[in-house]
């Protein structure tokens, strides 16, 4: 595919592009203009940038699928045309729509980079210009015979890039907002951008990106700790509408060995409910064969998510629930990298 020497910056909203209402002092939406007038480094940057701006722009509390699902829509409109794209996104849910957008663009052969910032970028001590112009560059970045370096979703913040459905949001409060805890960084930004090509995805070129822009968000995400009550457990499982579970154990992969709970979740995944079992832990997997209490889990049907994020494992069961009707098919996916998200 010919190089076009442009990329294309989606503006969603976040704190990059917001300012202080001068009356209440609290953060809003700025237009996308703002961003143009306080990165004049754009300029000097050696490719050209073309712009998107959700209208309006969205807290990214406010993300939605529906949303995840337009963002696929405009790469694909204009895939052919742009050599890589940037996604400025708020922190909060940026790690829950990179996961989602490394499986909803299958085949992915160029890069789609998010980043965004803890300080507006009118401020004076902001992330977020070196944020937006790094992201930028890998954006447009190639190899000698014109194909892109870093091909994937990515999380760029802080001087790291990082696989998307890697990451998760570790600080609130730092620039290093966040972190791939079972995965090294796919590059390294000082003075000199140092990527580790062994780590970096490598799509078969010769086959096109193919969109996918429906999820099913029948899921839900529930945390195991000491005390947890039957009857509230038992009103959640019986939901008939629910398809997945993201339930985050303990450890490698333990649970209370109560009989009503491995009841309950046997009854679910009898009835076709897919229920994924994710570590509390930030590092680490889950290993269900280690401990009798995973054992139970293992025995009762739910699988194992072994080293996978809760935003990559949610996403993955909606995208999985859209694609497919078979319970089975859906399980037997959620052990298979898609997208790099789990190590086999």
């Amino acid at each position: 595919m010919a190089r076009t020497n442009k990329v294309l910056i989606i503006y969603t909203g976040g704190t990059i592009g917001m300012g202080q209402n001068p009356t209440t002092k609290a953060l809003e939406p700025l237009d996308f203009n703002h961003l143009r007038l306080n990165v004049p480094e754009l300029k000097y940057v050696e490719t050209d940038i073309d712009t998107y701006q959700f209208d309006p722009p969205i807290d990214s509390s406010d993300m939605t699928p529906e949303l995840w699902g337009k963002l696929v829509e405009i790469i694909s409109q204009n895939y052919d045309c742009y050599d890589g794209f940037v996604v400025l996104h708020g922190t909060d849910t940026m790690a829950y729509t990179a996961s989602a957008l490394s499986y909803m663009l299958e085949n992915l052969t160029k890069p789609v980079i998010l980043t965004g910032s803890q300080l507006p970028i009118g401020q004076i001590r902001t992330d977020g210009k070196e944020n937006l112009v790094t992201s930028i560059e890998l954006a447009a970045a190639c190899d000698e015979e014109g194909n892109a370096i870093v091909p994937e979703v990515c999380i760029y913040f802080n001087g790291k890039l990082l696989r998307g459905n890697r990451s998760t949001k570790q600080n609130a409060d730092g620039f290093n907002a966040f972190n791939s805890f079972n995965f090294p960084a796919l590059c390294d930004v000082g003075v000199n951008i140092v990527y580790q090509k062994h780590l970096i995805l490598k799509p078969d070129l010769t086959k096109p990106m193919i969109p996918h822009t429906k999820l099913d968000c029948n899921v839900i995400v529930f945390s195991l700790f000491p005390g947890i009550q039957e009857n509230i457990i038992r009103g959640m499982l019986d939901i008939d509408a629910l398809k997945g579970i993201v339930m985050r154990s303990y450890g490698s992969g333990n649970a209370p060995t109560q009989e009503w709970l491995m009841q309950l979740l046997r009854k679910a995944t009898e009835r076709g409910v897919t229920i994924v079992n994710i570590s509390q832990c930030v590092t680490g997997q889950v290993e269900m064969n280690r401990y009798d209490t995973g054992y139970q889990l293992k025995d009762a049907g739910v699988i194992s998510g072994l080293d996978s994020t809760v935003e990559a494992a949610a996403t993955k069961l909606m995208y999985l629930q859209a694609r497919y009707d078979d319970p089975e098919t859906i399980r037997k996916m959620m052990n298979i990298s898609l997208a790099g998200e789990i190590t086999n």
